[in-house]
C-alpha cells in the first residue's frame, strides 16, 4: 500500500474497525481512505464464496495483525494472503508426496 500511515497502531486499529464492519456485513460509511478501497476493491477481487468468506476474513485479519507485530511497513492484501498460503499447500504437499490438496477442500493456513 503506497498510502502508509507511520503510526502502525491507528492504521491496525482502523484496519480492524473495517474488517469488523465486512465481517458484519454492514458499511455504513460513504468515505473511505485510499488504502481501505484498496483493500476492498482486492477482497472482491478475490471473489471468495460465502461458505468460506467469514472464516477466511477473519485469518486474514490475524495474518495482517501478525504481519504488523514483524514491522511490516504495509498492510497484507488479502489476494497476497491466499497466494501464500496456495504456495505453502502446495510445497507441502510436494514435500510429503501427495497431491496438492484444492483450496476450497483444504484448511486456509494462518501465517504461522
Amino acid at each position: 500500500m503506497s498510502d502508509f500511515t507511520p503510526d502502525t497502531d491507528a492504521l491496525l486499529m482502523q484496519f480492524n474497525k473495517l474488517m469488523q464492519d465486512l465481517l458484519r456485513g454492514s458499511l455504513n460509511r460513504n468515505t473511505f481512505r485510499p488504502w481501505e478501497i484498496d483493500l476492498l476493491l482486492d477482497i472482491e477481487g478475490c471473489n471468495l464464496r460465502d461458505a468460506n468468506r467469514r472464516e477466511i476474513l477473519r485469518r486474514y485479519q490475524k495474518a495482517v495483525q501478525r504481519n504488523v507485530d514483524r514491522g511490516s511497513t504495509s498492510l497484507l492484501k488479502l489476494s497476497e494472503y491466499l497466494e501464500r498460503n496456495r504456495v505453502r499447500r502446495e510445497r507441502r504437499a510436494a514435500e510429503s508426496g501427495g497431491a496438492p490438496v484444492p483450496a476450497a477442500v483444504g484448511r486456509w493456513d494462518d501465517d504461522e
